[in-house]
């Protein structure tokens, strides 16, 4: 389940860094990122102003025409505030999050390391967006204890 903190949607795990500033990207933004193909930085994020902000997490990101909105409002957005062209993402063609036939070998690494498991049916019960947040939590950089976190919100432990 997610929480909606002035009109955004967080994840329980993400409350940390869930202030009145929003120090970090929330999930459903760089959810959105991935799709439009764009990279966004902390210290670009950090200069958009909270109704900005709020209109990242908000935008509609799911047809061809939303990404493509959503893309040039990023874009202008990152120029805008930072007066530096907005860095390219590849678009992944079936990103890890979308599969169902398998666990990510990546989440199953993480799940080994932190003495978890979980079946595919449960994989396969989760949102998009937990899906997609288990395997960012999964990846190099991120402490366990949001991926513990997320693991138990999601219900999985």
């Amino acid at each position: 389940m997610t929480i909606n903190r002035n009109i955004i949607e967080y994840f329980r795990f993400e409350e940390d860094f869930v202030e009145d500033n929003v120090r970090c990207i929330p999930m459903i933004v760089r959810f959105k990122l991935d799709a439009a193909g764009v990279k966004l930085k902390l210290a670009e994020w950090s200069k958009m102003t909270p109704h900005e902000r709020e209109r990242l997490a908000t935008l509609s990101c799911e047809t061809e025409e939303e990404i493509s909105i959503y893309q040039r409002y990023l874009k202008h957005l990152v120029w805008h505030r930072t007066g530096q062209e907005a860095t390219p993402l590849q678009v992944q063609a079936n990103p890890a999050w979308s599969v169902l036939s398998t666990l990510p070998e990546l989440l199953s690494a993480k799940l080994s390391e932190v003495n978890q498991t979980i079946s595919l049916l449960q994989w396969q019960r989760l949102s998009v967006l937990q899906r997609f947040a288990l395997l960012k939590l999964s990846s190099g950089g991120h402490e366990h204890k949001n991926f513990q976190k997320a693991l138990e919100e999601f219900e999985l432990v």
